[in-house]
Parts: C-alpha cells; sequence; structure tokens
C-alpha cells in the first residue's frame, strides 16, 4: 500500500518567498491532512483576484495536481473557485471532468479528492484533500476543516491589512523626513522665479517626473545650489 504524502514534507509553489500567506496555507495543509482519516496529502491555494497565487503543498507530487489546474484553469480548484462550494471527484477511474487533472492525479496513486473553499472579503481560499481510495472523503466539507479553512482566510485578510497598515506607516514616515527640504527648496523657487508656493511645487515636481528623480532627490539638490544656475531651467518648465 502506497505511504502517505506525510504532513510535514511541505512544499511552495508558485511563491517562493516564505512570507506570511504560504506559511498560513502550509498550516492549513497540513493541519488538515492530520485530521482527516484516509487523506493522504493536502494543498492550500489563495487568490485575491490579482496576479500572486501563493500556495502551499503537503507533497511535490501534490504541488504538480495544483500547479496544472492552476496553469489550464481545469480542475476542482478553478471549479469550486467559480461555484463556492465543495467540489468533490470520488473516483477519478470513473470521473473523467478534467483529464489533465485525472491523468496526473492517477498517476502518483490518487484516486478521489475534495476542494473546499473559503471567502473572506475579496480573498479566496481553496483546501484540497487527497486519498488513495475511492470514496473516502465524502464527509470531509462536514467535519473540522470548515473551522481550519475560515481561520485561515480570515487570518490571511487580517495579516494583509496589517501589511498594508505597516506601509502606509513607512510611507507617512518618509514623507515627514522629507518634507522640510521639500519646503525649502519650494522658498528657493519662489524666490528665483518670482512665483507662488503652488508653482514652486509643480516646478519641483514636474522636474521630478522630467528626470525620473525623486522629488525628495531634487529637492535637495535645489537646497545644495541654492537656487544658482537653475533659473533657464525652472523658466522652461513653466513657459
Amino acid at each position: 500500500m502506497r505511504q502517505p504524502f506525510a504532513p510535514g514534507t511541505n512544499v511552495r509553489f508558485g511563491d517562493h518567498d516564505p512570507e506570511p500567506p504560504v506559511r498560513r496555507l502550509s498550516e492549513l495543509a497540513e493541519g488538515a491532512a492530520l485530521c482527516v482519516p484516509d487523506c493522504c496529502g493536502a494543498v492550500a491555494t489563495a487568490s485575491d483576484g490579482g496576479d500572486g497565487r501563493p500556495s502551499a503543498a503537503t507533497h511535490p507530487d501534490l504541488a504538480a495536481l495544483a500547479s496544472v489546474q492552476l496553469r489550464s484553469g481545469e480542475g476542482p480548484i478553478p471549479a469550486a473557485e467559480e461555484a463556492g462550494r465543495p467540489v468533490a471527484a470520488a473516483d477519478l477511474l470513473k470521473d473523467r471532468r478534467w483529464p489533465q487533472y485525472r491523468a496526473l492525479a492517477l498517476d502518483a496513486g490518487v484516486r478521489s479528492s475534495v476542494t473546499l473553499p473559503f471567502r473572506s472579503a475579496d480573498l479566496t481560499v481553496t483546501l484540497s484533500l487527497y486519498s488513495f481510495r475511492a470514496g473516502t472523503l465524502r464527509d470531509a466539507p462536514h467535519g473540522p476543516l470548515r473551522v481550519l479553512g475560515d481561520l485561515a482566510a480570515t487570518s490571511l485578510v487580517r495579516d494583509r491589512s496589517y501589511q498594508a497598515a505597516l506601509t502606509e506607516l513607512d510611507q507617512l514616515g518618509t514623507a515627514l523626513r522629507t518634507r522640510p527640504v521639500i519646503d525649502q527648496a519650494c522658498g528657493i523657487v519662489m524666490h528665483v522665479l518670482g512665483c507662488d508656493a503652488d508653482e514652486a511645487f509643480t516646478v519641483l515636481r514636474r522636474i521630478s517626473q522630467t528626470t525620473n528623480r525623486k522629488l525628495a532627490d531634487v529637492a535637495s539638490a535645489v537646497v545644495d545650489r541654492r537656487g544658482r544656475g537653475l533659473e533657464r531651467e525652472f523658466s522652461a518648465l513653466t513657459q
């Protein structure tokens, strides 16, 4: 008899950076494989409609099963995402809905599977369980997997919000650090061109866009030169 695709031999695919989403999905896949009888392994994926598709599997063969579905758009994972409900293949010897998936699964010894979708905000998490025997996963959607999946989806959304808040905080800190030099540069431009503050800022921004330099770097250069030799450049940009 085949040995299970043992939890603990986690394989990531589609995202080679061990970020928090991959860790969450790894925990989900490994936990699900352990708590469902007759389950030989599991795969968890996440999608928010963008290009990034963090995923985790308990074995390379199962990672390949998920990959072929994500590439082709055919299989239990895409079907469960679209339908918003569990999609089962009770016996892949008889189920011919997804030829590529079916052939690869049978080659790996997988006889049956079930995929459960979990949605939170704009994020969809899928959890796929696999078995070497037919008809053994019929009760899986009604067990503890529902709690595990809902928790994983909620946690991923929370993690994403936290990372977004950190990014915004970092951007705010950068803005606060660079604001004084930008204000000083605006004052120099106002003196050189005889314009108001809004026009001075527009000049700096246009130089930044034209030269493909950060606004703070442009402002620092203006301050360092005290506006000397920049009259012609400023005047050209305001024409």
